[in-house]
């Protein structure tokens, strides 16, 4: 996963309290290694937590996971942040603690890149065409306390449901969102960047659009 984020152009820091697995790493791997305890703050410090934008906390243990993304959030006031969970019977009191989890039997490296990077977008489902596909996106802070639906459906997309501290609603007509509200949208493949651009993900927008032009 460091190495997808890296690649997409981010500085990333790793924490992990096993030097050796930093072997996996390439060797011309651009990034910070700290060996630490990522609930750690001298580790977290170490790594450039007082200035991230994101963090995953995806160890093999809940406890050690939930802790890092509570700090994260609480004291670094890092805005994006996830926890990989292997209890799914926790999952829901994390997210009522306003932090995403993604649990381990559904665990890919794709999934959590969508709850840190910003301008990524991937489709939790696709029709057997490939042109209708079905997002799971978190609200922008900037639409908290404004009426959901009315500023998705004012574009192509259209708003299906929200989840809402781990609780899914279908009564959208005049939701207001809140902070950490997970928005579900159904969306036109072609509609991508238009999407995009009212989300804000202004790089996935350019991404879209210079794929379309090479499609053409």
């Amino acid at each position: 996963m460091a190495i997808r984020v890296a690649e997409l152009g981010h500085s990333v820091a790793i924490v992990d309290k096993s030097a050796r697995a930093f072997r996996r790493l390439p060797t011309e791997w651009p990034g910070i290694k700290v060996v630490g305890s990522g609930f750690d703050r001298d580790a977290l410090d170490a790594a450039g937590a007082p200035k991230a934008s994101a963090l995953a906390a995806v160890t093999s243990g809940d406890n050690s996971n939930i802790l890092t993304a509570r700090i994260a959030r609480e004291n670094y006031d890092v805005p994006r942040v996830v926890a990989r969970i292997y209890d799914p019977r926790r999952a829901e009191i994390y997210q009522r603690l306003g932090i995403p989890t993604v649990a381990t039997v559904s665990w890919t490296i794709d999934r959590v890149l969508q709850r840190m990077l910003p301008e990524a977008i991937a489709p939790e489902w696709t029709d057997p065409t490939g042109r209708l596909m079905l997002l799971e996106e978190l609200l922008p802070d900037s639409w908290a306390g404004q009426q959901v639906r009315a500023l998705v459906d004012r574009g192509k997309g259209r708003l299906v449901a929200v989840s809402r501290a781990g609780e899914p609603r279908l009564d959208v007509a005049s939701l207001l969102g809140q902070e950490g509200d997970v928005l579900h949208i159904a969306v036109m493949k072609d509609d991508l960047a238009e999407l995009a651009r009212q989300l804000g993900h202004l790089a996935r927008v350019r991404d879209l659009e210079s794929a379309r032009g090479e499609t053409e």
